[in-house]
């Protein structure tokens, strides 16, 4: 599926909330949208629990942001991260904020970054709450970038949280075709991630739309070439 593509991304990682292993693949997915030019991990960086994090840190160029945890219960660190959020949005440097945490607490904070008119990227885990997947423009569940690392890989059931595929692909289809039935592959894989923020084809198996695509029995793919050029565009359809 084609990306769009932002310039500059304030990356905000929630340490506590996010495992340190899938750090590379995260920025290896980031840099497809755009330049990460804000990295910022948040945490208590003086317990043990951080301990992973420590190497990437200093590899990836992640600036750490020290946040105590002052009373039992109480989390300083999603308070710490909104408000250098909203600092940064209110910046207007930038084009697109990542949010990487699996806390429903940071629903609020990707409503309010898409109400000023900037994109949101969300990376999490599959048990992410379904409100905060939903507020961010594109939701990319970190097992999808590197299942081999990812903690305990992909279970059974968090594939079975997935929607099903083909009343997915059907409705998006409906959406943006044209009278004849056959609806252009870009604009059906921008519906589907507006249908469902967390849609991405590898977590179907596949690594472009297209190839998924062609797989469903249910569907018919053609291509045409377009005058006087080498591109060729892609088009779906129901079968009859």
């Amino acid at each position: 599926m084609e990306r769009e593509k932002l310039d500059r991304l304030a990356v905000l990682i929630d340490a506590d909330n996010a495992q340190s292993s899938l750090a590379e693949p995260l920025f290896s997915e980031i840099a497809r949208y755009g330049d990460a030019s804000v990295r910022r991990a948040y945490g208590d960086w003086t317990t043990q629990n951080l301990v992973g994090w420590k190497s990437e840190l200093h590899r990836l160029a992640i600036q750490p942001v020290q946040q105590f945890r002052y009373t039992t219960g109480k989390n300083a660190t999603d308070s710490a991260l909104i408000i250098d959020a909203m600092d940064l949005l209110h910046s207007g440097k930038f084009e697109g904020f990542c949010i990487v945490s699996s806390d429903s607490d940071f629903t609020r904070l990707a409503t309010r970054i898409r109400e000023a008119g900037v994109r949101v990227l969300g990376f999490g885990e599959e048990k992410t709450p379904a409100p905060f997947v939903a507020a961010c423009n594109k939701f990319i569940y970190t097992s999808i970038l590197a299942p081999a690392t990812a903690k305990g890989g992909e279970t059974a059931a968090a594939k079975s949280k997935r929607p099903a595929l083909k009343p997915l692909l059907l409705a998006a289809i409906d959406a943006v075709a044209g009278d004849d039935g056959w609806a252009n592959l870009g604009a059906l894989g921008s519906i589907l991630v507006k249908n469902d923020p967390s849609f991405d084809e590898r977590g179907y198996g596949h690594k472009k739309l297209s190839d998924l695509a062609r797989k469903q029995k249910y569907l018919e793919v053609r291509e045409e070439k377009a005058a006087n050029s080498p591109s060729v565009a892609l088009w779906v359809r129901a079968r009859p």
